[in-house]
């Protein structure tokens, strides 16, 4: 219960809620019209009891406005103003019933003092979330909205205020700064002064004034787009880390994320792409819909090239079997060849409008193989999961151009990664996606490891020794052309006619055979068996009209394709003479044997 000390007696009580308050009819009807309607609409004159039901801000800020009827000192702050307010407005204290009532002081207060404020301002527009719908039909919010977004969006160079509550104070401005020599030093404040005080507002404000923001266009956009990742930090727990915490209603948290993705600026770069496949991750955590995941899957495909492997590496939904979601990255992938392709045809055609000569495609070539690097990064890494299908790899390597792989050790690495974790595969397995690489794009490093490497076909070892003496010879000749150019008829020679079985892999002997073999620039080997080979090699190429000199090729490995192949009848005379098997036409046929010796004079 509440009273007014004072020498006359109480005429009225009126609750409100559970409290009871024993005031005086006169000081109250003078400057509330409702309370005039309420006390009129008594119709017995000894019942002085008055309940008033649903009033905002409840029992403390009906105090508020009863005491300002008695002409008491009532304080307003940041913290009640707003409940204030709606009470004054449910009790009708306008200026119709009495000059210079209640809600024309609390107005003058919110104009001249706290949308002036921009830490009151913040704390009254929190305060309004409690006083809905009043609070909205009276503007409060909008006002204080408008109010934050406009000194958000002035200068950074004319903010004098205390620009933020939530940090520690500068030495300087504690006249605690060594430096400081009784003058105080002009602060500069950096552009996104604002960002992390807006973080204490719930999603629906937060997104009303992120808004208002952009209405008034004076805000950068990567300002905004650090401003919703500071607030998407804050707001989901875990979401730094790939794994969400969720702390109580799952659907909060979605509908929350979806409203992030809706509010990004539609600008390139205005957030990163780390930040973008963040999103993603949460997204596919939180079950989101797929309207918001496609949004996030245009963007990020847009500046994939600025993405790691690690962001990539989203886990798959529960359910499958494999590690991590493939289906999603190849999405991204796509999308970024799409706009690739989109782009060249659309700077073609305003080439050919314009009549100019221009590069036709928007994506410069940096990007591309930028690209071409993190896929072939982020397929060594899925690699490593033993139940990932083969046909997932090869979806993932084969989506990117031809030209975006200049040197193909990335790619190599991981295939070899795959063939260790996935070492069941068939022959038509193996051949599929040892297809997927080019020996002729792997640099001197990747030439030797692939040598000596038991998991890849021998086939595979051949051609990449094959290409590899002929990248030397050249070298040593001084030659830049081409290997598919004049040696494109030798290439031919090895790839096609060496059908060897892709289920077998290098045997240990053959390995030490590669190993011990040595490419000198003049083609000729320091293993001396091998000369004789060489100074036949030579004559031939005298008369084939400049053909690679001294190509030479492991005697054993060579001797069990030539074998391999005799009953066939596929090493014939149509090779060129710079082929490795041309000079062994005339060898006895045998049965192919990984193991068996061959000599080759």
């Amino acid at each position: 219960m509440r009273f007014v000390a004072t020498e006359l007696a109480t005429d009225i009580i009126i609750h409100v809620e559970e409290v009871e308050f024993q005031l005086h009819k006169f000081p109250l009807l003078s400057k509330s019209a409702r309370l005039q309607k309420l006390v009129a609409a008594t119709n017995d004159e000894r019942n002085n009891e008055i309940h008033i039901l649903n009033i905002p801000g409840g029992p403390a800020a009906f105090e508020i406005c009863a005491k300002f009827c008695y002409g008491m000192t009532v304080t307003l702050n940041a913290y009640n103003v707003v409940a204030a307010r709606c009470a004054a407005e449910f009790l009708e204290m306008h200026e119709s019933v009495d000059k210079g009532n209640l809600i024309y002081k609390i107005e003058i207060f919110l104009d001249t003092s706290i949308f002036r404020s921009w830490k009151d301002s913040i704390i009254v527009l929190q305060t309004t979330k409690s006083l809905l719908p009043w609070s909205e039909d009276l503007k409060l919010v909008s006002h204080c909205i408008d109010s934050i977004a406009s000194k958000v969006s002035i200068d950074a160079s004319m903010v004098e205020w205390s620009y933020t509550y939530n940090r520690k104070k500068l030495p300087s401005e504690n006249c605690l700064d060594t430096h400081w020599n009784g003058v105080k030093k002009q602060q500069s404040v950096p552009k996104d002064w604002w960002v992390e005080d807006l973080c204490e507002l719930e999603m629906d404000l937060y997104k009303r004034l992120i808004m208002t923001i952009k209405a008034k266009g004076r805000m950068s956009r990567k300002v905004i787009g650090e401003a919703l990742k500071a607030y998407t930090y804050r707001r989901l727990r875990g979401f730094g880390r790939g794994s969400l915490i969720h702390e109580g209603d799952v659907m909060k948290s979605r509908s929350l994320l979806e409203t992030i993705i809706w509010l990004l600026p539609a600008e390139k770069g205005s957030v990163s792409c780390s930040f973008l496949l963040k999103l993603l991750r949460a997204a596919s955590l939180l079950d989101s819909g797929e309207m918001g995941k496609k949004e996030l899957i245009k963007r990020i495909g847009r500046q994939l090239e600025e993405a790691s492997v690690p962001d990539l590496l989203i886990p798959s939904m529960s359910g499958e079997d494999i590690v991590y979601d493939i289906d999603m990255v190849l999405s991204i992938v796509e999308e970024f060849v799409m706009q690739d392709n989109g782009a060249a045809q659309t700077s073609s055609k305003l080439s050919e409008v314009l009549g100019e000569t221009r590069s036709p495609a928007i994506v410069s070539g940096s990007s591309k193989i930028g690209v071409a690097k993190l896929v072939d990064g982020y397929l060594a890494e899925i690699a490593k999961d033993p139940k990932l299908p083969l046909s997932k790899f090869v979806d993932l390597a084969e989506v990117l151009s031809a030209d975006s792989r200049p040197v193909h050790d990335g790619l190599y690495r991981a295939i070899d990664m795959y063939l260790k974790e996935h070492p069941g595969l068939s022959k038509s397995e193996r051949k599929k996606i040892c297809g997927l690489m080019d020996c002729k794009k792997l640099s001197a490093d990747a030439c030797t490891h692939a040598v000596q490497n038991e998991r890849l076909p021998l086939r595979v070892v051949v051609q990449v020794l094959f290409f590899e003496q002929v990248r030397a010879a050249a070298a040593a000749a001084g030659r830049t052309e081409n290997y598919g150019g004049s040696h494109g008829s030798s290439s031919s020679g090895v790839t096609t006619n060496m059908e060897d079985d892709w289920d077998g892999v290098p045997t240990v002997e053959d390995l030490k055979s590669l190993k011990c073999m040595k490419l000198v620039g003049s083609g000729e080997s320091e293993r001396g068996s091998d000369s004789i080979a060489a100074s036949r090699n030579h004559g031939n190429d005298k008369a084939g009209n400049g053909k690679v000199k001294g190509i030479m090729m492991p005697k054993k490995i060579l001797g069990k394709l030539l074998s391999s192949k005799g009953q066939g009848g596929e090493n014939s005379s149509s090779d060129t003479s710079g082929s490795p098997g041309s000079a062994n036409q005339d060898e006895p046929k045998s049965t192919p044997s990984r193991n068996t010796r061959y000599s080759v004079s």
